[in-house]
């Protein structure tokens, strides 16, 4: 079922309320900080084995010796031993970046759980998931700096593959925390953000090595990176999405919590993927060193800030920041479906199956069929479009649908899909610019923070939406201006319109 706010504004946000931040519009509970994103909800940068800690030009000149071209790229693709989806090839690094993605995706196993957990066992009102939502969306703004220590501190003499083994443990704790000894709001927030921030330093990881392989490409070939990334978490949500509410039927939340707890060892594990060099000791004690560490601390804020303040990046993320920050009705929605209407955690979990096929399809529809358009075109219809869907949720909150013969569970269902793939295909164009937006050498750095302005926009969108469930009254037991709420939020997504000049005039090439 939608929710309030412009469509495709998933920010990983979707993960923050699952430990996993890209948001979407479903019966769910949104929170992901990566959307996250969900996700809204978002995506890093990095060059496998590459080095940005050096301390001398002869030191760089060597090591940048070592960093692939864009040429390179290009010339192992043409002379490629491995198989091809939709123009991608599924090298070892490649299956890394999917496989991460769908741990992202199969961790929604636990959204459910983690709504129905906060609403019942802790009987917090809206306003208060909302806010927890937020919270747990922090790991999400901060993405440049899992970048820079990534890049700068070497765990065992690995940059990447490291990290990945550890956010795997670290998404294990919090889920074990969550299954065993959380019982507060504050706890649950405490741990529910040890997940997001094992989530979102993956995905640093990770989305780096899809930015070094966009650069120089083409918007369609980037774009065809990017279905991957996107599809595999699809694929993932696919594979959790009925479970994820039979299990709570079944078992209860903290059985769910306990074998989501699994699922973030397969990050640590496909870190073995990785095609990485690694470290000398010379080279280690380089990276560790005092100097060495604030001159490159001194370097990342002078690239960063050199490519930030360019018009052509600067214009772009201010308006994809306020694309994102119009106010959402999701956790209002989601205690009127369940408080209200009734809807069981299976139902619920039907219609999470179905609204992941439909991000699935939304992929598809990009990959085919618009990653050609220019995006102001992508931008102006599907947020039109979305703005206008999202005001059916009026016609099931008074009942309206009812008198046309349509039952609560298919009105639904009908809208989560049509909905959600709007919100998917509307979303890739947001990755694409931002990839294509980082010059070479600050792919990492500059990918991160590209994508944490867009996070906060969610997250700032959320709180806004907060605010006005506090505002008209919305709680857990009363409804009566919650149509008003989904009204404005709607209108509101269609704000940023008039800045769509801000946005490069034709695609990306």
């Amino acid at each position: 079922m939608a929710s309030g706010g412009s469509a495709g504004r998933d920010s990983y946000d979707e993960e923050a309320a699952a430990a996993v931040p890209v948001p979407r519009r479903t019966l769910e509970l949104d929170g992901r900080g990566d959307a996250s994103d969900h996700r809204s909800g978002f995506i890093p940068r990095y060059q496998v084995g590459s080095s940005k800690v050096e301390t001398s030009d002869r030191y760089s000149d060597d090591w940048q010796k070592r960093l692939p071209t864009t040429d390179d790229v290009r010339k192992n693709k043409s002379e490629s031993r491995y198989f091809t989806v939709s123009g991608v090839d599924l090298s070892p690094d490649n299956m890394a970046v999917a496989i991460v993605y769908f741990v992202q995706g199969v961790l929604g196993l636990a959204r459910l759980a983690v709504n129905f957990y906060l609403k019942d066992d802790l009987q917090l009102d809206p306003a208060e998931t909302a806010v927890i939502s937020g919270f747990a969306s922090l790991p999400w703004l901060i993405k440049p700096l899992y970048g820079f220590i990534s890049d700068s501190i070497p765990l065992f003499g690995y940059r990447r593959r490291s990290y990945l083994i550890l956010s795997g443990f670290l998404g294990a704790l919090s889920w074990s925390l969550m299954a065993t000894v959380v019982d507060s709001k504050y706890s649950a927030a405490f741990s529910i953000l040890l997940g997001s921030l094992s989530v979102a330093f993956s995905d640093v990881v990770v989305d780096s090595m899809v930015v070094e392989r966009a650069r120089g490409e083409s918007q369609s070939t980037s774009g065809s990176l990017q279905s991957l990334c996107w599809g595999s978490s699809a694929f993932g949500g696919i594979v959790s999405a009925y479970f994820s509410g039979s299990l709570v039927d079944t078992y209860g939340v903290r059985f769910v919590f306990g074998v989501t707890a699994f699922l973030p060892l397969m990050t640590s594990a496909v870190a073995v993927l990785v095609n990485e060099h690694r470290l000398s000791s010379g080279e280690r004690a380089m990276s560790h060193s005092g100097s060495g560490f604030i001159e490159t601390s001194k370097q990342h804020i002078r690239q960063l800030w050199t490519s930030v303040k360019q018009p052509n990046i600067f214009l772009p993320t201010l308006f994809i920041f306020l694309w994102q920050a119009t106010p959402k009705s999701d956790s209002a929605m989601f205690f009127f479906i369940t408080n209200k209407l009734g809807f069981t955690p299976e139902f619920l979990g039907r219609v999470k199956l179905v609204t992941s096929i439909a991000s699935l399809l939304g992929v598809g529809l990009y990959n085919y069929f618009l990653k050609a358009v220019p995006l102001r075109k992508i931008f102006l219809v599907t947020t039109i479009i979305g703005s206008a869907l999202g005001m059916t949720q009026v016609l099931l909150v008074s009942g309206l649908n009812r008198q046309f013969g349509i039952s609560d569970e298919w009105f639904s269902v009908g809208d989560s899909l049509i909905i959600t793939v709007l919100s998917q295909a509307s979303f890739m164009p947001v990755l694409v610019l931002a990839a294509k937006l980082c010059p070479p050498g600050m792919e990492a750095t500059l990918f991160a923070t590209l994508m944490s302005i867009s996070n906060a926009g969610s997250v700032s969108g959320g709180l806004v939406g907060a605010g006005l469930t506090q505002l008209f009254g919305v709680t857990k037991d009363s409804f009566k201006n919650l149509a008003l709420l989904i009204v404005i939020c709607n209108l509101s997504a269609l704000l940023p319109l008039p800045l769509l000049g801000l946005l490069p005039e034709e695609s990306v090439e």
